[in-house]
């Protein structure tokens, strides 16, 4: 090779970070093959921690499936040829409801599916006029039971404030439904709501909530009409 040819090659920055970069590997070998190795078993082990975690998501959702069958259950002799869960009576399967759930939730704590046996608790424990209960569990759902489940429960919550005359806090959780709707409480019903809610006490804002929605040929755009109609009347 050539003087000129070396000289060149000598001043290319590129040959000679390349030639620094060598260098450096060179005399660093063993700790590049320990890192390397350290994070390929990183890698690994991200890969099994996806696919462990996958399986503990399908153990989840099947056991969250069995426990469906005890909330679904029924009370008396008739148990549909075997497809449904039976109960001498209403004491015993509210028994067995809370026995059920409350053990998916905790052995499965802050999971998603924990969240939805809390709303599901939520919901029984209202049906049944425990109150307080309900709200217990419908706020651990709003926690854990993600975007889906987490709406469902607030908007749970804002009907038992708005049966208790709680009327702030039922319009904060509706307002916070219209802002961010989810595929179970959808904006349109979160507006209906919340326009249903404030139209004693904010007849204009309930109406401009209401607008908007009048010409939608569903069941948002037709309850819009007929409330638009009441607030027409009270005026």
């Amino acid at each position: 090779m050539d003087r000129t040819t070396r000289h060149d090659l000598k001043s290319d920055k590129f040959v000679q970070e390349v030639a620094h970069s060598v260098e450096f590997f060179e005399k660093h070998r063993g700790s590049f093959i320990r890192y390397g190795a350290i994070v390929l078993a990183l890698v690994i082990a991200g890969t099994g921690i996806f696919y462990f975690m996958k399986s503990r998501k399908a153990a989840r959702i099947a056991e969250l499936s069995a426990s469906m069958e005890v909330y679904n259950s029924t009370v008396g002799a008739d148990d549909m040829g075997g497809r449904m869960k039976v109960y001498p009576t209403e004491e015993a399967r509210q028994a067995a409801i809370k026995k059920e759930f409350s053990g998916l939730i905790s052995r499965n704590a802050g999971s998603e599916e924990a969240g939805v046996a809390s709303y599901l608790l939520g919901v029984n424990a209202a049906d049944q006029g425990n109150i307080a209960e309900a709200r217990k569990y419908l706020s651990d759902a709003v926690k854990d039971g993600g975007k889906e489940y987490g709406s469902l429960a607030k908007l749970a919550l804002a009907g038992i404030a708005r049966s208790e005359g709680k009327m702030a806090e039922a319009e904060t959780l509706l307002r916070e439904l219209v802002n961010s709707p989810s595929t179970f409480v959808g904006q349109q019903q979160a507006t209906i709501e919340l326009a249903k809610l404030i139209a004693p006490t904010k007849p204009e804002e309930a109406r401009k909530l209401l607008e908007p929605l009048k010409t939608e040929n569903t069941t948002a755009g037709r309850t819009a009409l007929t409330l638009l109609a009441d607030l027409s009347k009270g005026k």
